[in-house]
């Protein structure tokens, strides 16, 4: 069967993957038969993220079967920490510190917006997680509607996409990224 150019184009881009309803993060579809890594490393909004993942050790995990809830910071979001903060956190001797902080951004189980939301509703506003780190994250509505994690200090990510379906979880972007 021969493609007229228009249906190559529309193949090219990605307008197919728009029909399958598959979401666009950062110009690629996320395929929910794909992993979290292979999806992320798709996303021209997320290579900071995955330089770091690749800097920790944490491929093969986030590869892995989980399934994970992971709170993904965009490029933008590293770019609003201190200048050279991501520099200093990707080199060798700052492993455990920059594991620390990815592992605080994955929750172990596949937790959708519906599920974070009626989680939020049984206590009050506000669902508490435990992420594989070791730390409380807070899921809370925002006045005007929006979603937010609010993490250990307080700081405030707000979920920009949610339920990126994965074949090992799902991921929320955020807009901020999250300290433990």
């Amino acid at each position: 069967m021969f493609l007229t150019a228009a249906a190559s184009a529309l193949l090219a881009t990605g307008a197919v993957a728009a029909i399958q309803d598959y979401p666009m993060v950062g110009g690629a579809a996320m395929y929910p038969t794909k992993n979290i890594v292979e999806n992320a490393v798709n996303s021209k909004d997320h290579t900071t993220l995955v330089a770091a993942v690749k800097a920790a050790g944490l491929v093969d995990t986030l590869s892995g079967p989980g399934p994970f809830t992971v709170f993904a910071p965009t490029n933008e979001a590293f770019a609003k920490l201190p200048a050279g903060t991501v520099e200093t956190l990707v080199k060798p001797e700052n492993k455990a510190m920059l594991t620390k902080i990815l592992t605080y951004h994955v929750v172990s189980g596949k937790m959708s917006a519906a599920m974070l939301a009626k989680a939020a509703a049984r206590h009050g506003g506000k669902a508490m997680l435990t992420t594989v780190q070791g730390e409380k994250l807070t899921v809370t509505k925002g006045p005007d509607g929006s979603w937010w994690v609010v993490d250990a200090k307080g700081g405030k990510a707000k979920i920009t996409i949610a339920d990126v379906n994965q074949s090992n979880g799902v991921i929320h972007v955020i807009d901020s990224v999250l300290m433990p």
